[in-house]
């Protein structure tokens, strides 16, 4: 063997191994952190205790966060969802301090802070002092039929992932600013899958035969909040009259007389 020959044959060696290093580095970001990586309660389950926030932008609009394309409005739909932009200021229930429903009050500029317990699993929100309570050993909602702001939601386990299916929720919710909405038949699956001991994937998929032609799915990270020990209140109406300055001024009938 010539030292030209040798010098080759090792340096495709050393170039074999870093593929193939590169590649296990690969595969091991795609399947997410090992599994000892993840805070787990004592049955297992990943802990996602904690308080948790998305960066704000998708309640701008979540078009930037959808899988595959535009979101796909039925013909007509979308003229609505203009119209909404248009009139945005007076008609986004937000801006009249309404619930923001689900899943928008996932991703408003507001923490959250999630409680587990053997048979639920409970959201309190900044926003209002909002909560949700997602219950993981029943699968049927106790009243089938009847709607609400937020909806009601039932969840499982697949693997570390927390699946939850949201039902029930009302028309009178966008998903962001942009004016993009549902109809009351929408069904939203959501999944939660920690990516680490600080970051959670959050996904949403909008199943609404009324207004989409398809389900469609938005995804975005969820960061722990580590320079808070609890989640603060932010009462929007009270945030709202503030700024306007609507305040209801009572008489000091309880002031003391001197």
């Amino acid at each position: 063997m010539t030292i030209g020959s040798f010098r080759s044959g090792r340096y495709l060696l050393v170039s074999v191994v870093l593929l193939t290093a590169m590649c296990v580095s690969f595969l091991a970001t795609q399947r997410g952190p090992a599994a000892g990586a993840l805070p787990r309660l004592a049955d297992g389950k990943p802990d996602l205790q904690g308080i948790w926030q998305s960066d704000g932008k998708p309640a701008a609009d979540v078009q930037p966060f959808v899988e595959g394309g535009p979101i796909p409005y039925k013909p007509g739909a979308e003229a609505k969802k203009r119209q909404n932009f248009a009139d945005r200021a007076k008609s986004d229930p937000l801006n009249s301090c309404f619930m923001p429903g689900v899943p928008r009050i996932m991703y408003l500029d507001h923490p959250f802070q999630i409680f587990q317990a053997k048979d639920h699993i409970a959201f309190t929100f900044e926003w209002s002092s909002v909560f949700r309570l997602i219950y993981t050993t029943t699968k049927a909602s106790p009243h089938p039929g009847v709607d609400s702001w937020m909806g009601d939601s039932r969840g499982h386990w697949e693997g570390d992932t927390l699946v939850v299916e949201v039902i029930g929720s009302n028309d009178r919710t966008w998903f962001d600013q942009a004016g993009n909405y549902h109809s009351d038949k929408m069904r939203v699956t959501e999944r939660y899958t920690p990516t680490g001991a600080d970051t959670i994937r959050y996904e949403a998929t909008i199943t609404d035969p009324d207004v989409f032609t398809r389900p469609w799915k938005m995804s975005f990270p969820l960061q722990r909040i580590k320079n808070k020990t609890r989640v603060l209140e932010y009462q929007c109406q009270a945030e709202k009259e503030e700024k306007n300055g609507d305040f209801e001024r009572d008489t000091r009938t309880w002031y003391p007389k001197r």
